[in-house]
């Protein structure tokens, strides 16, 4: 159960999307994915799960919690015997945290069996669920993959590649798609690449999976990145390169580089680590300031601190402990322990703080009430002026993506001026880098606005495809679904 002060830390901060991690071809195949899914625990930590194949047969293991929890023992990757291997860590952006929503989705088809995990968000998920229950189709799931499964299930295509490509051409929105089969193992990319997915190998194996961070782990060798739109087949063969979609540009998600992948992680051929300092060099030179010391929000504004150090010349300093052991509060959530807040997980460094003007950088603002907490800790902890720098553009607008963000009215920035929010936060300074500033700190000189390079819209409400599932009357329509109890 989610209790109060877990919502407390939580609900101001972007949650992740989903990870995926398969391997195709090596003998540790469930264990290099648990691995793999280590990798990218920071990308969903509500469930995970791994499906396998041994040649004859799939085996699965799907949890609530951590990686770790439950995939660390060898009584468990036993269990996943088989040469390749498929595995997910979730957050739930659509449908419930319960067991039958952990992905992989596994399902027996006419062609065999076929495990399917999925990163993004179905803009079109609802639309279609409601088609496919119309012609009689039985959901056990609440989550938008399982119209996936569906699809490939009712195409009338004889290979298992043209099935998959067929129920693909039918989805909208964000996806990167990793499915297995008893002789394949199959990743797709949305048209527009929003959503992204590496190519590794192993000792001649191949992998596909969200991040370059999970092929390091495993001591696994780069390889490049599926492109927008493309499909990639794995199996005894080698690897075959489809392209059932029109080329067009890619626009993949600016907030991989912002928040979500791990700084370690390369994307673009670029360094999440280097291009979050450069954006926090972008907001010095946008909203320099005379001030005593750069304080980070640990850890996601640690980089951009980092930058605006170096450029402004004001000392770098941690003013702010995070504690990472916070988990669920074994306390029972009173008003007075309530009251305690954001101290749970973050408490000021007093001996940096202390008759300081500190400039706090973030990487970025949702609703602001762990903001209005964090600096009022810092006036607590005798500082002198204290100023908030933020290295990316106000949020005014909800993501259906992948990326769990309020209603646009929960949104501090939708509702608020900058004065208005400096006000609200109560800091004696507010700043923000600039929709071009972030642009420029990928390594491009702006944003083309006719020909957007990102996928940009929680900033400018530029949605890149079509929203089906969130126009009109749709959302009253909601299907009625199952509760688990316990």
């Amino acid at each position: 159960m989610t209790t109060d002060i877990d919502f407390e830390l939580n609900a101001d901060r972007l949650r992740e999307e989903c990870g995926v991690f398969g391997i195709y071809g090596h003998p540790d195949a469930a264990a290099l994915t648990a691995l793999g899914l280590h990798a990218l625990q920071h990308r969903g930590q509500e469930a995970a799960g791994i499906v396998s194949f041994d040649g004859e047969r799939f085996q699965t293991e799907r949890r609530l919690g951590l990686v770790g929890d439950h995939f660390s023992s060898a009584k468990v990757i036993d269990r996943l015997k088989g040469n390749s291997a498929l595995g997910h860590v979730r957050y739930s952006t659509t449908g419930e945290t319960i067991l039958r929503n952990v992905q992989p989705l596994f399902a027996e088809l006419a062609a065999g069996g076929f495990a399917v995990a999925h990163n993004g968000n179905l803009t079109n998920g609802l639309a279609l669920r409601r088609e496919l229950i119309g012609q009689g189709a039985i959901c056990q799931s609440t989550s938008d993959t399982e119209v996936i499964l569906h699809l490939v299930a009712r195409s009338q295509k004889s290979r298992i590649v043209e099935r998959y490509i067929d129920a693909i051409r039918a989805l909208e929105g964000a996806y990167a798609l990793v499915a297995l089969t008893n002789k394949k193992l199959i990743g797709a990319r949305d048209p527009l690449g929003i959503r992204p997915l590496i190519l590794g190998e192993l000792n001649g194996a191949y992998i596909l999976c969200s991040e370059t961070c999970a092929l390091d782990i495993i001591g696994a060798k780069y390889i490049r990145e599926v492109e927008n739109g493309e499909v990639v087949v794995i199996s005894d063969e080698g690897i075959e390169s489809l392209r059932p979609f029109p080329k067009q540009p890619a626009r993949p998600c600016i907030f991989e580089y912002i928040y979500f992948s791990r700084p370690d992680s390369m994307l673009g051929g670029r360094s999440i680590y280097e291009v979050r300092k450069a954006m926090g060099r972008e907001l010095a030179r946008e909203s320099a300031l005379e001030a005593d010391v750069v304080v980070p929000i640990p850890d996601s504004g640690v980089p951009a601190a980092l930058g605006f150090a170096q450029e402004t010349g004001i000392p770098f300093e941690l003013g702010i402990i995070r504690n990472h052991y916070v988990g669920r509060t074994f306390i029972e959530p009173t008003q007075t322990i309530r009251s305690l807040g954001v101290k749970l997980k973050h408490n000021a460094n007093r001996a940096v703080v202390k008759d300081k003007r500190v400039v706090l950088v973030d990487d970025s603002i949702v609703r602001g009430t762990t903001s209005v907490k964090i600096v009022r800790m810092m006036y607590e902890a005798g500082a002198k002026e204290v100023h908030m720098r933020i290295s990316s553009p106000p949020i005014r607008h909800p993501d259906f993506y992948g990326i769990d963000t309020p209603e646009q009215k929960a949104l501090l920035a939708a509702t608020h001026t900058l004065e208005e929010m400096r006000d609200y936060i109560g800091v004696t300074s507010l700043a923000f880098l600039s929709v071009d500033g972030i642009y420029r700190a990928v390594g491009l000189p702006g944003r083309d606005n006719h020909r957007p390079q990102f996928t940009d819209h929680c900033f400018t409400g530029d949605y890149p495809t079509h929203l089906t599932d969130f126009s009109g009357d749709s959302k009253k329509q909601q299907l009625s679904l199952l509760a688990e109890a316990g």
